[in-house]
């Protein structure tokens, strides 16, 4: 099996597996002529930026509008990096004024509300890149907008909101892909595929691994800041509740904050767990019970307030066991079956037998290769045209998020509950008589319109 490895490969090729079952009819727009997609881009902050420099650097459409409530600033994960709409706009407008043949070229538009750019009948598809708490209110915006979707992963914040863009997506027809980028990845699609095939023989048991957090806020007692004249504080809030600024709140430390996101959780751990499901071929279901058998959290009052330190197991109904720990490396999934074992993540590929991973590719691409996120955007791109089946379409998506999703509420149910066993209803998508468990799986948004 071979897969692309430089440029003109990977633009004349497909992704090497398709793994979903889903392909939706395109909408036509007056750019299908030319065959490329006119897009956009919400959100250009740490992952943003990096997203939107891989889709031009492999020419995947034309990016016609940038959208963050950031105009630009310092701050992100790296403090040197300067990101934000108007250095999102000036990457596009520079980039494409190297391109040859570009004479019809009108320029990248910056705007600093989103809904300005679901306005424009000219934009086929946007890129959902913005912190959790936004990514259902914005996606189900663009699929009645007629606008197709790449949202990052984890798909929601909440049980709640992952189904009602589920069920938005399927009433509209629009293609949405959640941005799980490890099913398009060569070397995690042959592991989770060789263990489907019965590689280890039946397995029993899945370790998964997510990272500690990389980031520390300010304790109990930390000050508010005044919110910079750049940026659109109230735009950023939105639904999640109203709360003084801080800078740490925001960019990319809004991940330690369930108002915004569930912590590694629903970072690391939306990959991990991700393709434990993928491996087990649950890809749009999920386990049955779960039970939290340790969790730390920050002093109370501190700022952050996600979990420090995380072990939980859960168990499907066929008696499958799914382990969940806070370690190194960030990501990473071992599954364990009766003839075997072999795991895939941020510390590479590894089996109990060398013949089970022979010829497989390494983790992290070489200088010159093609990484996940490129691919993984061009199975997207392709999907639209018709050409390609969805590696992550909107329904895996749900059902990934929904297992970081009832793993937080039994993370944060620890301290009331201890390691109590809560029962899970995959149809009803909540626990079984659990009412202190259910309450973290919905939200009151704010009313942010006005």
């Amino acid at each position: 099996m071979s897969f692309p490895l430089n440029r003109r490969q990977f633009l004349a090729g497909s992704a090497a597996f398709t793994t979903a079952s889903l392909i939706r009819r395109p909408i036509l727009s007056a750019r299908d002529a030319t065959g490329r997609l006119n897009v956009a881009f919400i959100g250009t902050g740490n992952q943003g930026m990096g997203m939107l420099t891989r889709f031009l650097q492999w020419d995947l459409g034309d990016v016609v509008a940038v959208c963050d409530v950031n105009q630009g600033s310092y701050g992100y994960r790296e403090e040197d990096h300067f990101y934000g709409r108007e250095p999102a706009a000036q990457l596009v407008n520079e980039t494409v004024a190297k391109q040859k043949n570009r004479g019809n070229w009108k320029g990248c538009d910056s705007y600093r509300d989103f809904r300005e750019v679901l306005a424009r009948p000219d934009i086929d598809a946007v890129f959902v890149i913005v912190p959790d708490h936004w990514h259902s209110e914005i996606t189900i915006r663009a699929a009645r907008a007629g606008k197709h979707v790449y949202c990052e992963k984890p798909l929601s914040l909440t049980v709640e909101e992952g189904r009602r863009m589920v069920d938005v997506v399927r009433e509209t027809g629009i293609v949405c892909q959640t941005g799980s980028q490890e099913r398009s990845r060569p070397a995690s699609q042959l592991v989770c595929e060789a263990v489907k095939a019965g590689a280890i023989g039946k397995v029993h048991t899945v370790k998964t691994v997510v990272g500690f957090n990389n980031k520390i806020g300010p304790g109990p007692g930390w000050s508010p800041q005044p919110v910079p004249d750049t940026f659109d504080y109230q735009m950023w809030l939105g639904p999640a509740p109203y709360q003084p600024y801080h800078q740490d709140r925001c960019l990319y430390r809004f991940r330690f904050h369930y108002d915004y996101s569930g912590g590694q959780i629903t970072n690391f751990g939306a990959h991990s767990c991700d393709m434990a499901q993928w491996g087990l071929n649950r890809d749009k279901s999920g386990p049955v019970e779960i039970v939290c058998n340790k969790a730390e959290f920050l002093p109370e009052g501190s700022l952050f307030n996600t979990a420090t330190v995380t072990d939980y197991t859960c168990k499907y109904d066929d008696g499958v066991q799914l382990q969940c720990i806070s370690s190194e490396p960030k990501v990473e999934t071992r599954f364990e079956g009766s003839d075997g074992w072999i795991k895939v993540g941020y510390g590479g590929v590894d089996a109990s037998r060398p013949e089970l991973i022979k010829g497989f590719p390494g983790f992290r691409e070489a200088k010159g290769e093609i990484d996940a996120h490129s691919l993984h955007m061009k199975n997207f791109v392709e999907a639209i045209a018709g050409k390609a089946t969805l590696h992550a379409p909107v329904e895996i998506g749900h059902a990934s998020a929904n297992l970081c999703h009832m793993a937080n509420a039994a993370i944060r149910s620890f301290p009331k509950l201890g390691s109590q066993v809560l029962r899970w209803d995959l149809d009803q998508e909540r626990f079984v008589d659990n009412d202190s468990a259910n309450q973290y799986l919905s939200r009151t948004p704010r009313n942010w319109e006005t």
